[in-house]
Order: C-alpha cells, then sequence, then structure tokens
C-alpha cells in the first residue's frame, strides 16, 4: 500500500485519511491499515479534551513539514487531516519516515 491509496490531492494540498491509535508507548506514522485503507499514526495522548487530535496534527505536521490539522473524525479513531502546501513535496517527505 502507498501514500497514493490513502489520500487525495485537493486545492491548496493533500488530505490524507488516518487511523489513530491514542494512548500509545510511542508516537509516529507506523505504516498502512489495508483494510481500512487508512494511514496509521500512533500518539501517547489519550483522546481526551482533544489532546489526541492535537498530537495527530503535531505529528503530521512534524512529518511533513507543513502545518497540518484535522477536518474531519474529530471524535473518532478514524480522521482526515488536511495538510496545507505542495503535495508533491508533502508526499515526498511522509514517504521518507
Amino acid at each position: 500500500m502507498e501514500l497514493s491509496d490513502v489520500s487525495r490531492r485537493v486545492r491548496g494540498g493533500i488530505e490524507i485519511d488516518l487511523l489513530v491509535s491514542p494512548r500509545s508507548s510511542r508516537t509516529g506514522i507506523e505504516g498502512f491499515d489495508e483494510w481500512r485503507r487508512r494511514l496509521i499514526v500512533r500518539v501517547r495522548a489519550p483522546p481526551l479534551d482533544g489532546r489526541a487530535n492535537e498530537e495527530v496534527a503535531e505529528v503530521m505536521s512534524e512529518a511533513s513539514g507543513h502545518k497540518a490539522s484535522i477536518t474531519a473524525g474529530h471524535t473518532s479513531r478514524q480522521k482526515t487531516v488536511f495538510i496545507e502546501g505542495d503535495a508533491d513535496e508533502i508526499c515526498a517527505r511522509l514517504m521518507k519516515t
């Protein structure tokens, strides 16, 4: 599975479908969930008061080098994140992680 299988180019950037694992022992991008067709992101924060969502945005911003924000799935483990910037550059950076 590749990043293009879980992402869409949109005006101004790219949207990526995520499966978030809160309260994990480590933080970072873990690979792909082939059944749900989502990128797996692990975060240490609990899913309380938006803390896990904030950490997901931070992880994706750090990995891509661009501003990231959650656009869908704020109360679900299945989320969509929007990353602003050049889609080709974002994909290249995310594939290195």
